[in-house]
């Protein structure tokens, strides 16, 4: 590397990643195990760019170093003093500009090897969105198909517990899918964040191996899933899960149990099926949730809305559903849930699993 300065497929030569932008654009995305030390804070980076913008460069950075000055000196008191002399930092900015190459100054004439990245944050970015577009090429999807209330984020968890290679999409975008699916005690990540947990955990993956993955649209809630990997998806083989309309009911009500605890929200919800259904259903649904009938709510969801909305689109977006292995349930709960894991691992042998070999993951890739 040139002195001083690193690129993304260095990464893991360091014993710590430093992310010197501020906390709005760490909280936004950052490289995994960066730690945030920003040299301007989310009101003096304003400040320094209104400066900037209105008055002259040389103003900005005038105000500025002063502002980076403080920061710096404050996180090599709180956060660097006991870090021995062979610590190698890597501190990265934006763009690999001042905000870095400052921290990074002060770094080395203490006397570490600190090194800046080149490119910054950038160059990360940049990265992560070109594998992205061929990554997802490199492996044998199973998708786990079935219809709303089938499980299939459940039985996903158990194939891992079992030993399997999975793909929780919605998992990494904290959303269910559906237009219920917002988690009510977790935010979505942002597009960047998401794409960043999606390209680390697909490079953690054996290519020999099959990876489970639920059949998913473009979105999920907010977040767009790349396109490079739902194409692979809906090219690849499924397995259905068939579960009854009582079990899937069941195992809805029970999933979804903390909707009854806020109604107003439930009726929001409901409200953006306007369109989709009546007027006179949107309504009869919003009573049904005014009253916390859950059951008879949801009954009306799969039968009206979901299960029409499933037919419609599995095998119009899935080429090799038609073909796919179907492993029927009357039983959606954490046992029967175990149970019907238990069948579709069972049935993953050779025959069922074996993959195609793969290149392996490009020499360049930043190491885990």
């Amino acid at each position: 590397m040139k002195k001083g300065l690193a690129t993304v497929a260095q990464l893991s030569a360091f014993d710590e990643i430093i992310d010197a932008r501020s906390p709005a654009e760490f909280e936004e995305d950052r490289i995994p195990g960066a730690i945030g030390c920003p040299v301007l804070d989310n009101e003096q980076r304003a400040i320094v760019g209104t400066i900037y913008k209105q008055q002259s460069a040389f103003e900005a950075r005038r105000i500025g170093a002063a502002m980076v000055a403080e920061n710096i000196a404050h996180h090599l008191r709180t956060r660097f003093q006991d870090k021995p002399k062979g610590w190698r930092p890597l501190v990265y900015c934006w763009r690999g500009g001042q905000r870095s190459g400052s921290f990074v100054t002060w770094l080395r004439l203490i006397g570490w090897d600190a090194c800046q990245l080149e490119g910054g944050y950038k160059s990360w970015r940049r990265m992560v969105v070109t594998e992205l577009e061929t990554l997802p090429q490199r492996f044998d999807f199973r998708v786990v198909c079935g219809a709303t209330g089938s499980g299939k984020t459940r039985i996903l968890e158990a194939l891992a517990g079992l030993g399997a290679q999975v793909l929780d999409l919605e998992g990494l975008a904290a959303h269910k899918g559906s237009v219920l699916g917002a988690l009510p005690d977790r935010p979505q990540p942002t597009q960047k964040s998401f794409e960043t947990e999606l390209f680390e955990t697909l490079r953690g993956f054996d290519p020999e191996r099959p990876v489970f993955v639920e059949a998913e649209s473009r979105k999920i809630g907010r977040i767009q899933v790349p396109e490079a990997l739902i194409v692979k998806m809906r090219a690849s083989r499924c397995v259905a899960i068939d579960a009854t309309r009582d079990a899937r009911l069941e195992f809805l009500v029970r999933d979804y149990a903390y909707l009854g605890d806020d109604v107003s929200e439930l009726q929001r919800k409901i409200d953006f099926l306007k369109g989709l259904q009546s007027n006179e259903t949107i309504e009869r649904w919003k009573a049904l949730a005014e009253a916390h009938d859950l059951p008879t709510l949801f009954g009306e969801f799969i039968d009206l809305h979901y299960d029409p909305l499933y037919h419609r689109s599995q095998n119009r977006n899935f080429a090799r559903f038609p073909d796919a292995p179907s492993f029927s349930t009357g039983d959606l709960s954490p046992a029967g849930v175990a149970a019907l894991a238990d069948e579709i691992w069972a049935a993953s042998d050779s025959s069922l699993v074996a993959s195609p070999r793969f290149e392996p993951l490009s020499p360049d890739l930043p190491a885990r």
